[in-house]
């Protein structure tokens, strides 16, 4: 299947003619939150079409149904991949990144649902080891969150710690997924090591022909807590139940912690395909540096 630059063009003078309708109708910082909340959702469409999928297969699916929801959720979001890639939304490049996460996403499934930590209610065929195929699904959506994120905003990071050091950070947060089921949680550790290694690294954006950034760590933050926001929505829709959760129990907020620290495996995965998005030197905005509003942006 081709690549379809059209797709970005298009968005991309969508996203002008927008920006240009709100600064003509709304003072210039609140024109300029409204595209940063609007460019973050479109960014997150994969992720909020599965979130739709979930919420209203759970209102209309029936028991006796021959087609199991797990099964149709799955094929869902293979429609919507494909879809997505057909229009030029993403690019094979992306989708390499989406495909990353997805490996990675299932083998954590399969050990969490052995180990205990959630399960999966429901009946499917597409399920190996008790984990719905389709749940590889949401992993990737944060995939490709990110990817998309990173080309809409025109994002760069910078200054950026050698580049040895988030991967290294990134393993050892992704085993200590594993590990602490039989050895000390480390996620203490893991948390001050994320603020020590990108104390300094701004992500760096575009909005129209302005540039803002935010800090790092902070973003990570915001987005972990929207990401816990979807957590509610997956298991009070008995998509998945954490251990001794019910479905009417709101998610712990310590799983916000775990997505905080899942963020930083999943940024060091798209930087393995956006290297060009790094810097090691500071970047200086052409105009009067402004900080972001903090508006802006199922874990272990």
């Amino acid at each position: 299947m081709a690549n379809f630059p059209a797709g970005p063009n298009r968005t991309r003078r969508l996203e002008r003619r927008l920006g240009d309708a709100m600064r003509a109708r709304l003072p210039f910082a609140v024109a300029e939150f409204v595209m940063f909340g609007l460019k973050q959702a479109w960014a997150a469409i994969f992720g909020a079409l599965l979130l739709f999928g979930i919420l209203f297969s759970n209102h209309i699916w029936q028991p006796n149904w021959v087609l199991a929801r797990y099964d149709a959720l799955l094929m869902y979001a293979l429609a919507l991949q494909a879809l997505l890639l057909w229009t030029g939304m993403e690019s094979w490049r992306e989708v390499r990144v989406i495909l990353l996460f997805h490996l990675t996403g299932t083998a954590m499934e399969i050990f969490k649902v052995h180990m205990g930590s959630w399960s999966y209610p429901g009946d499917g065929l597409f399920k190996i080891y008790q984990v719905p195929v389709f749940s590889g699904f949401m992993y990737a959506s944060v995939g490709s969150y990110m990817a998309r994120v990173i080309r809409l905003f025109d994002m760069r990071f910078a200054p950026y710690p050698p580049y040895w050091m988030p991967l290294l950070l990134a393993a050892a947060i992704y085993g200590n997924f594993f590990a602490h089921h039989f050895l000390p949680d480390m996620r203490v550790m893991l948390f001050a090591a994320t603020v020590i290694i990108f104390l300094r690294t701004r992500i760096w954006f575009t909005i129209g022909h302005n540039r803002y950034w935010m800090p790092l760590p902070l973003a990570a933050f915001l987005s972990s807590f929207f990401l816990w926001l979807a957590e509610n929505i997956g298991t009070g829709t008995r998509t998945w139940l954490y251990h001794g959760q019910a479905p009417t129990d709101w998610v712990s907020l310590a799983k916000m912690g775990s997505w905080y620290l899942l963020l930083y495996v999943s940024f060091a995965t798209v930087t393995l395909v956006f290297r060009e998005a790094l810097s090691d030197k500071a970047l200086h905005a052409s105009r009067p540096r402004v900080k972001a509003p903090t508006g802006a942006a199922k874990a272990p």
